[in-house]
């Protein structure tokens, strides 16, 4: 189809989208009221609904105080249930999906519902509307001239009892409509491969091949696949290969440790990133405008949102709020309740807005990762943005990194200890700590009060890893590819203890 011919109808859908969306700008408050509304009607006759009485729940305040905050062990049950074959337990269409949660690298698997609307009306939604903001926001874009090279995960999906799971991003491959598949690159079946090396190298035989205008998947493996590229090509920087590349649209985690590295592989100022927040769970926001590090809250994909702030978080003060309450600055772990069966489910993110009019939003980290042992409360944002700042300033490179804490022991002082990865090391090890200190007080206020004349708090140990420590450490936990994801923070040392053998 002729490149002027796509852009049109994509013109035509986006003009007609945006009425919906300026709606939900406009009247952000009684959407979601609404949306509540909608769910709790759809949901009345299940077991669920009929246990909490949704049939007469008119009323935002009757919802919170009748139906109860929740966490996967609370709906582990009903999910096996659902897995074995059962329906209308809590959502009244059948669940033929589930996403095997791939946010953790302990042991245990969830497996997250995914119904037949949160799929449509949600994953697909979201997707076509982050291509509309982005061709709205560069109507010169050639996006349509070649294929996106689409990075998931590299489970197969297993089918038993009339459902099917496997990674959230082999669920949307597996279901997309046909005209995506022309659109994209690698095939199906290779997007699909279990083994995450065979499968990496099959990537680079197929893609390099195409014509790429377009990047999505994790920033981490997406910079794996790509330094790989490089290496299998010869060539110094991406646009040799694909001369038409123009943007990558990238989450899962922070970009903030890989920016640099980008950069040095896409040297040309006119590339674009953008940035969305999704989860097995639900897609949430999208990056709006070129040049943002802000996302747009949706509050019209079958998603009705709650928060906890994180000053009260999991204390006997625990509060919970709604949008329509949230202020900017704070930081919060969100609630969700959806078209996938989920209520009042704490994902176990945290995001804090950037602004209320509209609301927009960034990620801070999650609610287990992060440090307090020592009522510092440390989270992944302030990590990030004192490693930026430390790799700017020692002219490194950090491909990975981890912290936990060293617990008081007798009259010793607590401290953190980290295992840092780098692509270019600095020079100056003991430096590199002292700025690392020196950037965590700037950015948390608790931090730096800890470490006021090592009042609770000694200086960090900082420990430098060996090539590929993290990567090893990830296979030997099956972990390769797709969402999986190295814990940054954690009150324990387990994860740190069992890196820290790896890198002996």
């Amino acid at each position: 189809m002729p490149i002027p011919i796509v852009n049109s109808i994509a013109s035509w859908f986006l003009k007609k989208r945006f009425h919906q969306i300026e709606l939900f700008l406009k009247y952000p408050d009684e959407v979601q009221r609404e949306l509540l509304s909608n769910l709790l009607v759809k949901a009345k006759d299940t077991e669920l609904g009929k246990r909490y009485g949704f049939e007469d729940i008119k009323d935002y305040e009757t919802f919170a105080a009748r139906v109860p905050i929740s966490s996967y062990e609370d709906y582990k049950d009903l999910i096996e249930r659902s897995r074995q074959g059962e329906s209308n337990i809590f959502w009244p269409s059948p669940i033929k999906w589930f996403a095997k949660s791939s946010g953790t690298t302990s042991s245990k698997s969830k497996f997250i519902p995914v119904s037949g609307e949160s799929l449509e009306n949600c994953h697909y939604a979201a997707s076509k509307d982050l291509l509309c903001m982005y061709l709205n926001n560069n109507p010169d874009s050639q996006l349509f001239v070649g294929k996106s090279l689409r990075l998931g995960g590299s489970k197969e999906l297993y089918k038993s009892n009339g459902t099917a799971f496997g990674d959230l991003s082999a669920i949307l491959i597996d279901n997309m409509p046909f005209w995506a598949e022309f659109s994209s690159t690698p095939s199906s079946e290779v997007s699909l491969m279990a083994d995450w090396e065979t499968k990496m190298q099959a990537i680079v035989n197929e893609t390099i091949q195409e014509n790429v205008t377009s990047l999505a998947g994790v920033p981490s493996w997406m910079l794996v696949l790509l330094n790989e590229v490089l290496t299998s090509t010869g060539e110094n920087n991406l646009f040799d290969i694909w001369p038409n590349l123009e943007v990558y649209f990238h989450g899962g985690v922070s970009f903030e440790p890989y920016v640099d590295q980008y950069k040095q592989i896409l040297p040309r100022d006119d590339f674009k990133y953008y940035e969305i927040y999704n989860a097995s769970e639900g897609f949430f926001a999208i990056q709006d405008k070129n040049d943002s590090k802000d996302l747009l809250l949706m509050l019209d994909y079958g998603i009705f949102y709650e928060f906890i702030p994180m000053d009260c978080y999991g204390t006997p003060e625990q509060r919970v709020i709604p949008l329509d309450q949230v202020e900017v600055g704070k930081n919060y772990a969100i609630v969700i309740t959806t078209n996938g069966g989920l209520w009042r489910y704490k994902i176990g993110d945290t995001v804090r807005f950037t602004s209320v009019r509209p609301y927009r939003i960034r990620v801070s980290g999650r609610t287990k990762h992060h440090i307090n042992v020592f009522g510092e409360e440390l989270i992944i944002e302030n990590a990030e943005s004192a490693l930026k700042k430390v790799a700017a300033k020692t002219n490194c490179e950090i491909v990975d990194y981890t912290a936990a804490p060293i617990f008081m022991e007798g009259r010793e002082k607590g401290a953190h200890e980290w295992l840092i990865e780098f692509k270019k090391p600095p020079t100056d090890q003991k430096q590199f700590t002292n700025l690392l200190d020196q950037y965590l007080q700037e950015v948390n206020s608790d931090y730096e009060a800890k470490r006021y004349n090592n009042t609770t708090l000694n200086l960090p140990t900082v420990h430098f890893g060996r090539e590929k420590v993290f990567y090893d450490w990830l296979k030997a936990k099956d972990k390769l590819g797709g969402q999986h994801k190295v814990p940054r923070l954690a009150n324990t040392r387990d994860y740190l203890e069992e890196l820290l053998q790896l890198n002996a």
